[in-house]
């Protein structure tokens, strides 16, 4: 009887829209199809539809943690591969210019530039990093269809009063230096809270809400020339009520899903609640003698075993609709 029931639940799971991971190349032939069953939709239901997606390949992705190591090294020719996927991401889109297109782009990217320069890697990445974001806004940002929200990681790693300035800055700065490429390069806003559990609103524990940080960050961005907008994942963000710690953002097993996708938001710099990090997909595999191994996807926070990074991890479903909140 719990398996039906969870069966039942999983059904409705699946209607809820979630973002599409476009991250590694051979993924960006899907978007035309996406794009396609969204028109098709649009037509049949006279209601306009939105395509999301998520922009994820910078050359030396993940600098900081590894568990989501891409296919790109800025040793080999890294970022001319980047330019190559952006610009074929933008022909997917061209094809079909009667869709809407939401992008989050390159979640985690600024976190590491703005905190983790002391790691020899993340200091090795952060000018491609730079470099390939400003290049991403300038050349998507020109398609009329779609709207891009930078990825500003979340309260917890860069809601802090020594981290949230210099966001700001360096989020601006990208938007400049994709203006000195394409003069009517334009961003939406910023995207927080993706693939992590953090609150909106609920959530007493210091750094570990997201209205908190976009309510501080917001004048922040205005005054440095960046559009204020949000959206905010809380795919994994209907548990509050447990002690949360910087290093429990892998498979973290207190977690269940949130509140739903939704444009009615608790204050008009949110454009939107969104789920960007879809329920099922691990965030890293536990185990230790795995390239791609990093020590916080074993730690005690952490449900084990779990398999890699991007792949199904059925078990962590499960747990997500068990404690989801509101309940499914």
């Amino acid at each position: 009887a719990g398996k039906t029931e969870l069966a039942a639940k999983a059904a409705k799971v699946a209607k809820v829209p979630t973002f599409t991971w476009i991250s590694q190349r051979a993924d960006v032939t899907l978007i035309s199809g996406y794009l396609r069953d969204a028109k098709a939709t649009q037509k049949s239901t006279g209601k306009p539809q939105a395509v999301q997606l998520v922009v994820y390949n910078l050359p030396d992705r993940d600098c900081s943690a590894g568990a989501s190591a891409g296919e790109y090294t800025t040793d080999n020719a890294g970022e001319s591969r980047y330019e190559a996927y952006i610009k074929a991401i933008y022909s997917e889109i061209e094809r079909v210019p009667d869709v809407q297109v939401i992008i989050v782009l390159e979640p985690d990217s600024i976190g590491n530039i703005i905190t983790n320069l002391s790691n020899p890697k993340c200091a090795k990445a952060a000018p491609a990093y730079k470099r390939g974001i400003s290049l991403a806004i300038a050349i998507l940002s020109q398609l009329p269809n779609v709207a891009i929200y930078i990825d500003a990681a979340h309260a917890g790693w860069l809601g802090w009063p020594g981290n949230i300035g210099p966001t700001a800055t360096l989020l601006a700065e990208l938007l400049t230096n994709a203006k000195a490429i394409y003069p009517g390069a334009w961003v939406r806003g910023v995207a927080t809270d993706v693939s992590n559990y953090n609150g909106l609103g609920n959530q007493p524990q210091m750094g570990y809400d997201e209205l908190v940080y976009a309510q501080n960050l917001a004048p922040l961005l205005t005054a440095a020339g960046y559009p204020a907008h949000f959206i905010i994942d809380q795919g994994r963000s209907g548990v509050q009520n447990y002690t949360r710690t910087g290093g429990d953002w892998c498979n973290n097993k207190y977690a269940g899903f949130g509140p739903r996708p939704s444009t009615t938001t608790p204050d008009p710099i949110v454009d939107a609640i969104v789920w960007v990090k879809p329920g099922g997909q691990g965030d890293g595999t536990s185990d230790s003698s795995a390239v791609r191994y990093d020590a916080a996807c074993g730690s005690d926070s952490s449900l084990i075993p779990a398999p890699e990074a991007g792949t199904w991890f059925q078990a962590y479903f499960e747990q997500l609709v068990t404690n989801a909140n509101p309940a499914f």
